[in-house]
Protein backbone atom coordinates (compact mmCIF):
# COMPACT_ATOMS: atom_id res chain seq x y z
CA UNK A 1 0.00 0.00 0.00
CA UNK A 2 1.55 3.26 -1.30
CA UNK A 3 0.77 6.27 1.19
CA UNK A 4 1.37 9.74 0.65
CA UNK A 5 3.68 11.17 3.35
CA UNK A 6 4.02 14.75 2.29
CA UNK A 7 1.80 16.08 5.09
CA UNK A 8 3.56 13.96 7.66
CA UNK A 9 6.70 15.00 6.59
CA UNK A 10 5.86 18.77 6.24
CA UNK A 11 4.41 18.67 10.06
CA UNK A 12 7.88 16.46 10.85
CA UNK A 13 9.64 19.29 8.97
CA UNK A 14 7.90 22.12 11.52
CA UNK A 15 8.47 20.17 14.67
CA UNK A 16 12.33 19.98 14.52
CA UNK A 17 12.78 22.76 12.60
CA UNK A 18 14.93 21.06 9.85
CA UNK A 19 13.94 20.97 6.08
CA UNK A 20 11.97 18.49 4.21
CA UNK A 21 14.49 16.44 2.61
CA UNK A 22 16.64 15.72 5.21
CA UNK A 23 13.42 13.74 7.22
CA UNK A 24 13.51 9.91 6.43
CA UNK A 25 10.52 7.34 7.73
CA UNK A 26 11.66 3.87 8.25
CA UNK A 27 9.88 1.91 5.50
CA UNK A 28 8.79 -1.10 7.73
CA UNK A 29 6.87 1.41 9.45
CA UNK A 30 5.34 3.55 6.81
CA UNK A 31 1.55 2.46 8.24
CA UNK A 32 2.20 4.16 11.65
CA UNK A 33 3.61 7.01 10.34
CA UNK A 34 0.27 7.78 7.99
CA UNK A 35 -1.65 6.91 11.06
CA UNK A 36 0.15 9.88 13.27
CA UNK A 37 -2.14 12.57 13.50
CA UNK A 38 -1.05 14.37 16.11
CA UNK A 39 2.44 16.18 17.26
CA UNK A 40 2.72 14.00 20.30
CA UNK A 41 2.20 10.93 17.92
CA UNK A 42 5.16 12.31 15.44
CA UNK A 43 7.27 12.81 18.61
CA UNK A 44 7.01 9.64 20.13
CA UNK A 45 7.88 8.24 16.87
CA UNK A 46 10.53 10.13 16.28
CA UNK A 47 12.09 9.09 20.07
CA UNK A 48 11.35 5.50 18.42
CA UNK A 49 13.33 6.34 16.02
CA UNK A 50 10.69 5.49 12.86
CA UNK A 51 11.28 8.98 11.74
CA UNK A 52 14.77 10.07 11.70
CA UNK A 53 16.63 12.97 10.29
CA UNK A 54 19.51 12.60 7.64
CA UNK A 55 22.26 14.57 8.63
CA UNK A 56 23.72 18.45 6.78
CA UNK A 57 25.80 17.47 3.61
CA UNK A 58 27.93 20.92 3.09
CA UNK A 59 30.82 20.77 1.27
CA UNK A 60 33.51 18.13 1.55
CA UNK A 61 36.83 18.73 2.29
CA UNK A 62 38.29 18.07 -0.98
CA UNK A 63 36.39 20.06 -2.81
CA UNK A 64 36.44 22.92 -1.49
CA UNK A 65 40.06 22.87 -1.61
CA UNK A 66 39.78 22.07 -5.49
CA UNK A 67 37.84 25.02 -5.44
CA UNK A 68 39.86 27.09 -3.30
CA UNK A 69 42.96 26.40 -5.70
CA UNK A 70 40.90 26.95 -8.74
CA UNK A 71 40.18 30.14 -7.60
CA UNK A 72 43.57 31.37 -6.84
CA UNK A 73 44.93 30.51 -10.25
CA UNK A 74 42.63 32.96 -11.74
CA UNK A 75 45.20 35.70 -11.96
CA UNK A 76 43.77 39.27 -10.79
CA UNK A 77 45.45 41.19 -13.10
CA UNK A 78 44.60 44.70 -14.36
CA UNK A 79 41.79 43.21 -16.77
CA UNK A 80 39.62 41.55 -14.28
CA UNK A 81 39.96 44.22 -11.72
CA UNK A 82 36.87 46.01 -10.46
CA UNK A 83 37.01 49.19 -8.25
CA UNK A 84 39.56 51.76 -7.68
CA UNK A 85 42.51 51.12 -5.62
CA UNK A 86 41.29 52.49 -2.60
CA UNK A 87 38.17 50.06 -2.61
CA UNK A 88 40.40 47.11 -2.96
CA UNK A 89 42.70 48.11 -0.44
CA UNK A 90 41.49 50.55 2.39
CA UNK A 91 42.92 53.54 3.57
CA UNK A 92 42.66 52.52 6.81
CA UNK A 93 44.75 49.12 5.83
CA UNK A 94 47.36 51.13 4.20
CA UNK A 95 48.06 53.44 6.92
CA UNK A 96 48.27 50.86 9.48
CA UNK A 97 50.92 48.95 7.64
CA UNK A 98 52.62 52.34 6.79
CA UNK A 99 52.87 53.10 10.60
CA UNK A 100 53.81 50.05 11.64
CA UNK A 101 56.89 49.94 9.28
CA UNK A 102 57.98 52.80 10.47
CA UNK A 103 57.75 51.94 13.99
CA UNK A 104 59.78 49.27 13.42
CA UNK A 105 62.17 50.91 12.08
CA UNK A 106 62.61 53.14 14.75
CA UNK A 107 62.67 50.62 16.86
CA UNK A 108 65.62 48.94 14.97
CA UNK A 109 67.60 52.46 14.98
CA UNK A 110 66.97 53.00 18.54
CA UNK A 111 68.36 49.26 19.11
CA UNK A 112 71.30 49.91 16.89
CA UNK A 113 71.60 53.09 19.07
CA UNK A 114 72.04 55.35 15.72
CA UNK A 115 69.36 57.56 17.26
CA UNK A 116 69.53 58.12 21.22
CA UNK A 117 66.17 57.99 23.46
CA UNK A 118 65.12 61.58 23.21
CA UNK A 119 65.54 61.65 18.97
CA UNK A 120 63.46 58.32 19.12
CA UNK A 121 60.42 60.03 20.63
CA UNK A 122 60.72 63.01 18.56
CA UNK A 123 60.78 60.95 15.55
CA UNK A 124 57.69 58.74 16.80
CA UNK A 125 55.67 61.50 17.38
CA UNK A 126 56.06 62.84 13.90
CA UNK A 127 55.06 59.12 11.99
CA UNK A 128 51.99 59.10 14.40
CA UNK A 129 51.04 63.09 13.57
CA UNK A 130 51.19 62.20 10.20
CA UNK A 131 54.24 64.09 9.82
CA UNK A 132 56.46 61.24 7.96
CA UNK A 133 55.55 60.27 4.73
CA UNK A 134 56.96 57.12 3.78
CA UNK A 135 59.50 54.92 4.79
CA UNK A 136 62.57 56.57 2.79
CA UNK A 137 61.51 59.61 4.41
CA UNK A 138 62.10 58.60 7.82
CA UNK A 139 65.27 57.42 7.31
CA UNK A 140 66.76 60.68 5.42
CA UNK A 141 65.43 62.13 9.14
CA UNK A 142 67.23 59.41 10.99
CA UNK A 143 70.50 60.45 9.25
CA UNK A 144 69.98 64.38 9.71
CA UNK A 145 69.57 63.19 13.38
CA UNK A 146 72.48 61.04 12.88
CA UNK A 147 74.53 63.90 10.89
CA UNK A 148 74.01 66.54 13.71
CA UNK A 149 75.70 64.30 16.22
Amino acid sequence: MVVNLKTKRKLVSRILGVGMDRIKFDPEYLDDVADAITRQNIRSLITAGTIQVKPIKGTSTGRSFFKKTQRRKRGTKQGSKKGRKGARIGKKEVYVTKIRSMRHQLKVSKSRKEITNKNYWNLYKQVSGNQVRNLAHLRTLISEVQAKK
